[in-house]
C-alpha cells in the first residue's frame, strides 16, 4: 500500500490509546447497567434506572445475579438470575459488535493500509458528473478507453 512522504509532526502519544480504552470500558460498564433496566422491563418490575452513584458500587451484585442491586429505593419486584444474566449477555454482544464495527470503519479510515489522496468513485461523480467521466475516460484509463489501433 502507499506509504506517506510527509513525516507526520504530532508524535504517537498515550492520550487517544487510553481515551479509546476508557471508553470502551464505559460503554461495557453502562452495557451490564442497560441489561438490567431491559430484565427488570421484562419481568415487569418497570424501567429501573440506577443512580449515578451507583455505577460502579452496583456492578458486583448484578454480576451475582441480584437486579436490584443499587437500586435505590429497591424495588419488590425485580428480574431473576436468569433473564437478568440474558439480558446483560444479549446488551455485551451488541456492544461488542457495535466496537468491532467501529474499529473495522477506523481502521480503514486511519489505519497504516489506507489509501491517501484517491477520490472514491462517489466523489468523482459528484465532481465530474457521469457525461464528464465518458468524455475524459481515454485520458484517465487510456488503456481502457482509448483508441484502438488495430
Amino acid at each position: 500500500m502507499q506509504r506517506s512522504r510527509r513525516t507526520n509532526p504530532y508524535p504517537l502519544t498515550w492520550e487517544i490509546p487510553v481515551g479509546i480504552v476508557l471508553g470502551v470500558l464505559l460503554l461495557l460498564l453502562l452495557g451490564v447497567h442497560a441489561g438490567r433496566a431491559l430484565a427488570n422491563l421484562l419481568a415487569g418490575a418497570g424501567l429501573t434506572l440506577t443512580p449515578r452513584e451507583a455505577l460502579l458500587t452496583g456492578v458486583p451484585g448484578l454480576l451475582a445475579g441480584d437486579a436490584a442491586a443499587g437500586l435505590q429505593p429497591r424495588p419488590g419486584r425485580v428480574a431473576g438470575a436468569g433473564l437478568l444474566w440474558l439480558c446483560v449477555l444479549v446488551v455485551q454482544t451488541l456492544n461488542l459488535l457495535l466496537i468491532a464495527w467501529g474499529s473495522r470503519i477506523a481502521w480503514q479510515r486511519w489505519g497504516p493500509g489506507r489509501v491517501e489522496g484517491v477520490a472514491t468513485r462517489g466523489e468523482l461523480d459528484q465532481l465530474l458528473g457521469l457525461g464528464r467521466l465518458r468524455k475524459v475516460a481515454p485520458v484517465v484509463r487510456p488503456d481502457l478507453y482509448g483508441k484502438a489501433d488495430r
